[in-house]
């Protein structure tokens, strides 16, 4: 809980702070500025620490049922990585935004945590990429949004119907990722996210790269990210390079409830 200090508390911290260029190690203790300026609490006798509760971060209703549920903001568990919610957006197939005001990557807490572990696989190894976050648990609420636009398309076959089990995101136990690097942007995985047609397909790499028609270096690109995600627990499809899963699809259904 964030709180906020009254005048002892900034005391404290104008104590603490010093020079960035001072060496503040136990062997060579910072030397006193004879120029600076003291400042002297009041009476101690009457003064008080008065902690006042910070306002909580704006949240919409829909995350606020979120948390509720259990679920967790992964940005919380791997601050490092970068999220662009496309369904929070019209930059997206639908041309759509389906979740209005809510822009945030909320997961089971479990399929959060081995995502933050492949994070931190990735940054070992490529430390200036970072996981880029498209989609993540898609309430069935959602689910009829996004089937209502795309029922009577060629697009159906690639959205789950919100009937029956429901899609892996409909659980929050799913996740819609790519990667960034730091220095020259979204990493080049042979297509968009959410491109429709076999270039987007894992079972077809091999095939296209031997074909001249993707590169081994696009290739390389998703096996960076493939590899770390597999290590750590998730489940790729074969239809499509961005979709990974937390845990096999049984496991999710019996451990977690739909999030309506």
């Amino acid at each position: 809980m964030r709180k906020t200090l009254n005048w002892l508390g900034l005391v404290a911290i104008l104590f603490a702070c010093q020079d960035p260029g001072t060496n503040s190690s136990s062997e060579n203790p910072p030397q006193q500025d004879s120029q600076a300026v003291q400042i002297m609490p009041p009476d101690l006798d009457t003064a008080a620490l008065v902690l006042e509760t910070a306002p909580p971060r704006d949240t919409s209703a829909l995350e606020r049922r979120l948390i509720k549920q259990g679920l967790v903001n992964f940005i919380d568990y791997a601050p490092e990585a970068i999220i662009d919610m496309k369904y929070s957006t019209k930059d997206n197939f639908m041309a759509e935004d389906v979740y209005e005001d809510f822009a945030e990557c909320y997961l089971q807490k479990e399929v959060a945590e081995r995502l933050s572990k492949a994070q931190d696989l990735i940054m070992a190894k490529h430390p200036r990429i970072r996981l880029l976050i498209y989609d993540c648990v898609r309430p069935r609420t959602v689910q009829h949004k996004m089937w209502e636009v795309v029922k009577d398309s060629y697009q159906k076959k690639y959205v789950a119907a919100p009937g029956g089990g429901g899609s892996m995101h409909n659980y929050g136990a799913a996740v819609d990722l790519g990667l960034v690097h730091l220095d020259t942007g979204v990493v080049d995985m042979g297509t968009d996210f959410d491109f429709f047609g076999e270039l987007a397909q894992p079972r077809y790499e091999e095939k296209f790269v031997a074909e001249g028609v993707f590169s081994k270096s696009q290739l390389v690109n998703r096996r960076i990210m493939r590899a770390a995600l597999l290590e750590v627990g998730f489940h790729g499809i074969l239809s499509e390079w961005w979709h990974f899963v937390g845990f096999p699809r049984d496991t999710v259904r019996a451990r977690y409830k739909i999030v309506e």
